[in-house]
């Protein structure tokens, strides 16, 4: 099958013209201006319609017929949409029995907060508790998968449908377990990281820098009236002072850290000021937004994926970017290509209170509407590893973007990878995936994104080849980057 150039209209209703040596589309930026982008080339730049038109003539086979058309060619070329190689597809793909060298642990249901749109109801659930054995038992499982596959080390993360430091003890001597098995089997400590809703006390402040080498991204909504409104404590009151507390030691500290900002609908409007506020004050280097999510105890509440969003948001990141941040959005990711959004079609390995195995972070309990499609394994018996059901394994592995059609004429197909399966789930069920409000606003961030790298360029093209071989080798974490 030839590649294809996408030329969209005003209304982004895309006709195709083959004969390109890259996938290649036009996008509307009005006034009659156009986006011209070659994801898998990394490059792009801007040119009017006639240009475009004679672009697709040239596409579709036409003689060039004045110098103009031998400049456009000679870009095209140096571009590597015209006579280039073949292109190389990120796509990497997983199969038979997973062996994963990296564990999540849902440590717990239980939290110190009762904040307003938690996606997990944490707090209102009942409570459940991993035990000890049962971390061991999947810490023991990567450090073998990571010894037996050569890697140099294994990774620990905390998450979970509560707050990870909850449960204070199964946290700290899990990660001794994990230090302690890496020792015995010849391997570099494991890599720890941990979300955390930041109210901590200060011993574990303490130990947090001490032990989880790979940082945490804590939950902070910004302007103090902002995250108050929202996050509050088991007792109503705002829980803001504890939580620049901890960032403020974090930061005297030196210590590794991302913040994630979750966006109402009720507080679109705050969200430049909330991030100016916080890049004026700590000294977190990466900022990750979201709207909140409709689930959970947010169930119900008006959708924050909006225009108004993309319109706060933007300005957001202008703010950032005076201040030296970055700010950014799950699935908006220029610098990424790769047919995967986050580890549910790349075998995540995460254990819930009970030890059985899922890989969403959003689908850990086996109480979750969603815990069939997501949870594929359990522990064995004899409780020294564990039986994997490889149909729903089969399924979840499928969820990359190049089986989904409706993603196949998006533009931000590779660095968006189909976004996140669960919301698809929460939006579509199981029927064919149409595409959800998010999809919007990966769109124009993406293009953002683009627009920037060409004006850094010097404001004619962009283009960045990809490095041999990088598409496939990098892992996809989707929203759950810590720094």
């Amino acid at each position: 099958m030839s590649p294809e150039i996408e030329i969209a209209s005003e209304d982004e209703a895309p006709a195709t013209i083959s004969v390109l040596t890259a996938e290649t589309f036009s996008i509307p930026l009005g006034d009659g201006r156009y986006l011209v982008y070659a994801p898998l080339r990394r490059a792009a730049f801007v040119a009017n319609g006639a240009l475009v038109g004679r672009l697709a003539e040239i596409a579709a086979g036409a003689t060039p017929s004045d110098p103009e058309d031998s400049s456009l060619i000679e870009l095209l070329q140096r571009l590597e949409m015209l006579g280039g190689e073949p292109e190389q597809l990120p796509i990497s793909t997983f199969s038979g029995v997973p062996e994963a060298t990296s564990i999540t642990l849902f440590l717990t249901t239980a939290c110190n907060l009762r904040c307003t749109y938690c996606y997990a109801s944490a707090g209102d659930t009942p409570r459940k508790s991993m035990p000890l054995e049962v971390a061991r038992c999947g810490i023991d499982f990567v450090a073998r998968n990571a010894a037996r596959r050569g890697r140099p080390s294994f990774e620990v993360n905390y998450h979970g449908g509560g707050e990870p430091t909850s449960h204070w003890r199964v946290m700290t001597e899990s990660l001794a377990h994990a230090r302690s098995r890496a020792s015995e089997l010849g391997l570099e400590p494991p890599l720890a990281s941990s979300a955390t809703n930041g109210v901590l006390r200060d011993d574990q402040i303490d130990w947090i820098i001490a032990n989880l080498n790979g940082g945490v991204s804590v939950s902070f909504d910004g302007l103090p009236s902002a995250h108050d409104r929202h996050r509050l404590t088991v007792h109503g009151k705002g829980s803001s002072e504890r939580v620049m507390q901890t960032l403020r030691r974090f930061a005297d500290a030196g210590y590794p850290h991302g913040i994630r900002v979750t966006v109402t609908r009720d507080q679109i409007a705050q969200l430049p000021a909330s991030i100016d506020f916080i890049c004026s004050h700590f000294s977190a280097r990466r900022i990750q937004v979201e709207p909140a999510y409709q689930l959970g105890r947010w169930r119900e509440a008006p959708s924050a994926e909006t225009e108004e969003f993309i319109s706060a948001y933007r300005l957001a990141r202008q703010k950032a970017a005076l201040h030296g941040r970055e700010l950014f959005f799950s699935g908006a990711r220029l610098g990424l290509l790769t047919n995967h959004f986050c580890g549910v079609s790349q075998d995540s390995f995460a254990l819930s209170p009970d030890g059985n195995v899922s890989a969403c972070y959003e689908a850990f309990s086996e109480d979750n509407p969603w815990a069939a499609t997501f949870f594929y394994g359990s522990p064995d018996t004899d409780g020294a590893g564990y039986r994997f059901d490889l149909d729903v394994l089969a399924h979840l592995r499928g969820q990359a973007v190049e089986h989904r059609a409706f993603c196949r004429g998006c533009f931000a197909k590779w660095s968006c990878a189909g976004d996140c399966y669960h919301k698809a789930l929460s939006v579509s069920g199981e029927r064919e995936f149409q595409g959800t409000d998010r999809c919007h606003i990966i769109r124009e961030l993406t293009k953002d994104q683009l627009l920037e790298r060409i004006a850094e360029a010097g404001g004619l093209l962009w283009h960045e080849p990809p490095e041999p071989a990088a598409a496939t080798s990098a892992i996809s974490k989707g929203k759950e980057v810590l720094l």
